[in-house]
């Protein structure tokens, strides 16, 4: 479906090579040996959607505020360390999409070893409101969803 999606066609020549592409990379992806993924309360992932959406939308409007708009104050934007208790790597992953789609933030780094998130913030003024935001509004769903 992607396949056809990305080539913009439902010619039977795509439906077949898309066909066999998501066969072929289905089977390389088993032969990676990723860890299986186990869904433990699936029906959060809606929660979770809502309240991403959400916060891009907010994120998109505060930038948009500082950037066009103008503001009157100093903008300080810096690192955060957020320390996370998420070990799943699709937990990891999902954080990180999270993090990076929502506008003035980006994952910058992470340690496995130390279990900690190192984010960018376009507009830091508190480090622990952006620390207690991913654990509260996104790590403690992901924890009940993945974990």
């Amino acid at each position: 479906v992607v396949w056809l999606l990305l080539n913009q066609t439902l010619a039977p020549g795509q439906f077949v090579m898309g066909s066999v592409l998501g066969v072929v990379l289905a089977l390389i992806f088993r032969q990676l040996g990723a860890p299986t993924l186990r869904l433990r309360n699936p029906q959060k992932l809606l929660v979770l959607a809502a309240r991403v959406s959400l916060d891009v939308v907010r994120s998109n409007y505060a930038v948009a505020k500082l950037i066009v708009l103008g503001q009157s104050r100093v903008v300080k934007s810096g690192f955060v360390s957020v320390p996370l208790r998420l070990t799943d790597p699709y937990a990891l992953a999902v954080l990180a999409c999270i993090i990076t789609s929502t506008p003035g933030t980006i994952w910058v780094s992470y340690d496995a070893g130390r279990n900690v998130l190192l984010i960018h913030v376009l507009d830091l003024v508190d480090e622990m409101v952006w620390i207690r935001t991913i654990r509260d509004r996104y790590e403690h769903l992901l924890l009940e969803i993945f974990e």
